[in-house]
């Protein structure tokens, strides 16, 4: 038998099953439903709230087969690739470990203009954002403030 973590056993699959949050969850919610969806959204709380966990729910919502009706029905093929890390719309940058203005070019800049390969949107979660370089965060501010209108940063 297979050994699973019990924050990954546990962890929210639904906008419904995170705790604690409901202004936030139907925020969201209501943003992707109405097409109403911003093109950066800052998470800000103590480590284990439930903010890349919640990143990764709005880039289900948003790229779900079903539609963007603001909830992801988990069962697509969409969310399946969300929820295991290798869906090819939806980039995670660990900003604690890749620090530099190199990684952020790299990783972000120098492909934020293409196209969705397979949803609506690209999303982009960066996580520990307050972890980059200056320099880093200077060259990600201009795709920050202006990005192609098919991405969606979630810091």
């Amino acid at each position: 038998m297979a050994h699973t973590s019990l924050y990954r056993k546990y962890r929210p699959a639904t906008f419904d099953d995170v705790v604690g949050q409901q202004h936030i969850e139907r925020t969201l919610r209501n943003a992707v439903a109405e097409g109403t969806v911003a093109h950066a959204y800052l998470f800000t709380g103590p480590r284990g709230t439930g903010k890349t966990t919640t990143a990764r729910l709005l880039a289900k919502a948003l790229l779900c087969e079903r539609g963007p009706s603001g909830e992801p029905d988990g069962t697509c093929e969409q969310c399946k690739e969300i929820a295991e890390g290798i869906h090819p719309d939806v980039f995670e940058l660990d900003a604690a470990s890749r620090t530099g203005v190199d990684n952020v070019r790299e990783e972000i800049i120098g492909r934020v203009q293409f196209a969705p390969t397979r949803g609506r949107y690209k999303v982009y979660i960066i996580d520990e954002v307050h972890m980059l370089s200056a320099a880093a965060f200077n060259a990600l501010l201009k795709t920050l403030e202006e990005p192609p209108p098919h991405v969606v940063f979630v810091l």
